[in-house]
């Protein structure tokens, strides 16, 4: 059996002006990167053409290191779609090369339902992840700069400054450090330390942003700290946004690139759902929905972290209603969720699938929370039996949910027929009617109650005295209108990653509240996530090789 990077290989791949060509996308208007990439201009968005556009959303149930292929799905039912003669484009989020490196590995699907060309895609790409570190890394030093120079100096107390250096690698070594030792020429010491690239807040503007002049005010808008007198500075003050924002300049513009089957794929910034809002740009999609009837766009991990998001924050701010959601499922998921042991997978299983089946009714119980319709897409893989199957067929049954089987990291577009037939069906009729599952006008408190409730399951809230700090700092800042963007384990709907299946009766414990003004949102700190995180025992860099005709092995 082919891996996924020597399938990718395999393929002849078109020039990008064809793939453009499908789009109605003229060749003077690519910014080529190379024959396979391009960047799109902003100016090729169309508000008309997107309120005609349809709008499906992929999430899952919870991961488990199973792994779901929630990418593979949304590729596969992209390239489905188009079989059926619906002009469609895949929209998705850039990989980071700390899960690249670390256990996750690539983010370009698998199968016959990959992004191309993989490698770069996988890799460097078009350097939009290098430019928002630089950005981010920017501000850092003239914040440093600032504390250090007593001529020009704002008077920033460096011990209320919470803006972190990022690096797109997973290194716990930098979580926490202490910068401007050895002495007076060389900084203020402070403690400070790095979070990955994914965590900046300069990639959570970049994916809210409406243009490049909403990106620099955004930007301006970053809370930096408070001076010695209480009084709070913000990153225009430093000066900072201008040149921030022209080494942006080329990064706010999405990527353009194509399926295994020529299918159009935009790709474009990548936040992670655990530790930020988990869902390409706003300018990403609302290019796929001028250029396309249809969109297939998906958002982190399971319902509960990147869909909640993508609903209560992006939707929110960018006037956006999915009209689907595809929710991703796998047999082997649910036996993980039911007790069964990871080596144990492949193995039948039905009492663990049934005891499993929780997991996937609270997801689907939370998709109808925000009044949008769900359809369960069943990844199957080899292992699995038709008890198995219909086991989850018979749930949705139940539930009175539409379901359909797809195998498209085997058969590609052909793998998703059955599911695109399903969607178009379910869009005839319309049923749903978006809505947000709380006002951002609320308080705070109430805002993460509301998630952490319906969405979580959770019983109640625990604020550490951190938490409870930090409140009274939104407060006080005038910031407790914006929505909250709860950072939280992907591997349980609670705050505690052991917790399998559907856990109830459970207590959410938030350590902290970060601000982001400039992305506009809270994130409330749950458990012991971090937002930068560590390499594995056995971490996939050990396997990525390349040889010397420059064929790379070992991505996947």
């Amino acid at each position: 059996m082919k891996s996924d990077i020597q399938i990718a290989q395999s393929v002849r791949m078109l020039p990008i002006e064809a793939i453009a060509e499908k789009l109605g996308v003229k060749s003077v208007d690519l910014e080529r990167y190379g024959a396979y990439k391009a960047k799109l201009p902003l100016s090729l968005i169309d508000k008309d053409r997107i309120s005609r556009a349809k709008l499906v959303l992929v999430s899952a149930i919870s991961p488990t290191p199973a792994g779901e292929g929630k990418t593979t799905m949304a590729i596969g039912l992209a390239q489905g779609l188009n079989r059926l003669n619906k002009r469609t484009t895949v929209v998705l989020r850039e990989p980071s090369l700390g899960p690249v490196f670390g256990i996750k590995g690539g983010a370009t699907g698998g199968g016959y339902s990959q992004v191309l060309p993989m490698e770069d895609i996988n890799l460097h790409f078009t350097g939009d992840f290098a430019a928002i570190e630089k950005a981010n890394n920017l501000l850092a030093a003239l914040i440093d700069n600032n504390v250090q120079n007593q001529t020009y100096s704002l008077g920033i107390d460096p011990r209320t400054v919470t803006w972190k250096r990022v690096m797109d690698m997973n290194d716990r070594a930098l979580r926490r450090i202490i910068v401007g030792l050895g002495g007076t020429t060389f900084g203020v010491p402070r403690e400070t330390g790095f979070n990955i690239t994914a965590a900046s807040e300069i990639m959570a503007i970049l994916c809210l942003a409406d243009d490049l002049m909403d990106l620099k005010k955004r930007i301006g808008n970053i809370f930096v700290g408070f001076t010695y007198d209480g009084r709070p500075v913000y990153a225009r003050e430093l000066k900072a946004h201008g040149a921030m924002t022209v080494l942006l300049k080329d990064a706010i513009k999405p990527n353009l690139v194509q399926t295994l089957e020529g299918t159009p794929a935009i790709i474009h910034g990548g936040p992670f759902a655990n530790i930020a809002q988990g869902t390409n740009s706003v300018i990403a999609t609302r290019m796929g929905l001028s250029l396309s009837d249809y969109v297939v766009t998906e958002a982190g991990f399971g319902f509960d972290l990147g869909a909640e998001k993508f609903f209560d924050i992006k939707c929110e701010y960018a006037g956006l209603a999915p009209h689907i959601v595809v929710l991703v499922a796998t047999v082997r998921a649910l036996k993980y969720h039911g007790g069964c042991e990871l080596d144990k997978l492949g193995q039948p299983n039905l009492k663990a699938v049934v005891r499993g089946m929780g997991n996937l009714d609270k997801h689907i119980e939370n998709i109808r929370c925000f009044n949008t319709t769900p359809i369960v897409a069943i990844n199957r893989f080899t292992t699995d039996t038709d008890d198995e199957i219909n086991q989850i067929k018979k749930q949705c049954e139940k539930l009175n949910v539409q379901c359909a089987t797809a195998t498209v990291w085997a058969h590609g577009g052909d793998g998703a027929l059955e599911l695109a037939a399903k969607i178009l069906e379910s869009m005839k009729l319309d049923y749903s009617k978006y809505k947000p599952l709380y006002d951002w006008s609320w308080p705070v408190e109430k805002k993460i109650e509301t998630v952490a409730k319906k969405i979580y399951g959770a019983r109640a809230i625990d604020y550490l005295a951190k938490a409870k700090s930090d409140l009274l700092k939104v407060n006080k800042l005038n910031l407790d209108h914006l929505p909250v963007c709860i950072a939280k384990t992907q591997k349980s709907l609670s705050d505690n990653p052991k917790l399998l299946g559907r856990p109830k009766d459970f207590i959410v414990t938030v350590r902290e509240i970060e601000i982001a003004s400039g992305a506009g949102f809270l994130i409330p700190i749950t458990g012991d996530i971090m937002r930068m995180p560590g390499l594995p025992g056995m971490p996939a860099a050990e396997s990525i090789d390349i040889d010397r005709d420059g064929h790379v092995s070992g991505l996947f």
